[in-house]
């Protein structure tokens, strides 16, 4: 995605990002709130200091601020979110204490038809596999999604909810395939450094990372290295199919 930045007087960094994108029926479903069509993406990701997960859930509401009396109004992402459900889009922000914020919104594209509901087609075949995967997600909902579609596609899945549960995972089973993580989790233990002591104890590990930080904010902001295996969130069952097939068909590094 086209993608513009700059620094503040803080030395921060600030980068708007936009892009063309299919919302589909699978996200939809556990969304009700969108439906599914083509959309158009504007993310907004900073390095500041994150969002602590109990003000996270009330960014959204008129008045609410976490700065001193006469410093904010709390009506700011209030504003956005009705602007944005008045456009009949959507709104999500993915942020972690240490690890900076994004916002990303959803905005009908203009002059596109609604196409009708139709089932989700089913991966090809070419795109199953029998091999174990570790999936390391702290969201319990995106797990439970992520580890029916594996399992869906033959796959053995391993599910854990941080890094430290996912790293005895990894000491106690010895024939893991892929480790499938989100890269910013809680715990002290985030992706990055779960994949290379992982890759330690299993070195023909291979590493699928995801994350609802946009891959930008992801490289940019040294979250990760350029060239790893990157799967955006949200994505769509034939997707994670086709990324899931693609990494464990790599010969391992």
């Amino acid at each position: 995605m086209p993608e513009w930045a700059r620094c503040d007087a803080g030395g921060g960094r600030l980068t708007i990002e936009t892009g063309n994108l299919w919302i589909d029926q699978a996200y939809a479903d556990q969304h009700n709130d969108v439906r599914p069509g083509q959309y158009v993406l504007i993310a907004i990701s900073d390095t500041g200091s994150g969002i602590a997960p109990e003000q996270l859930e009330r960014v959204f509401e008129p008045f609410f601020t976490t700065k001193p009396f006469g410093k904010g109004t709390g009506l700011g992402l209030s504003m956005v979110y009705g602007f944005v459900k008045q456009s009949q889009g959507h709104i999500k922000i993915y942020s972690e204490r240490g690890e900076g914020t994004t916002v990303k919104m959803y905005l009908p594209r203009a002059g596109v038809h609604e196409a009708p509901k139709a089932a989700m087609p089913a991966p090809p075949q070419d795109l199953r596999g029998t091999e174990t995967i570790l999936l390391v997600e702290d969201n319990e909902l995106v797990s439970r999604f992520a580890c029916d579609q594996l399992q869906d596609l033959g796959y053995t899945v391993i599910t854990a909810r941080s890094g430290a549960e996912a790293l005895e995972c990894v000491r106690q089973t010895a024939s893991i395939d892929l480790l499938f993580t989100d890269v910013i989790m809680p715990g002290g233990i985030n992706g990055r450094q779960l994949a290379e002591a992982a890759k330690r104890l299993l070195p023909t590990l291979r590493v699928l990372y995801t994350s609802g930080y946009t891959e930008n904010a992801i490289i940019h902001h040294g979250r990760l290295d350029p060239g790893v295996h990157l799967l955006g969130k949200p994505y769509a069952p034939v997707d994670l199919a086709r990324k899931v097939r693609a990494v464990l068909s790599e010969h391992p590094s």
